[in-house]
């Protein structure tokens, strides 16, 4: 796992309130963690914090899993390059 893989699930821990070993990439935010909208909103928010992104609404609606924040996050960064 890269670098900001690491970095993205210490993040949705730290957002949910579990360990980093508890999240796995399949981990559904809604589903497994029974995040609502708002916990969806405070999680991009954290993610463009952290990475320095902008994070556009209909992006954001493709982000279900902690594997598709992951790619998303290491596709932007590598966009930004």
């Amino acid at each position: 796992m890269n670098t900001s893989g690491v970095t993205v699930r210490e993040i949705v821990a730290q957002k949910f309130d579990l360990n980093v070993n508890e999240l796995s990439h399949e981990t559904s935010f809604i589903q497994d963690l029974g995040a609502n909208s708002l916990d969806k909103i405070e999680l991009v928010m954290r993610l463009e914090e952290a990475f320095g992104l902008e994070i556009k609404d209909a992006e954001s609606e493709e982000i279900i899993t902690v594997g598709d924040a992951e790619a998303f996050v290491q596709r932007a960064l590598s966009a930004k390059r």
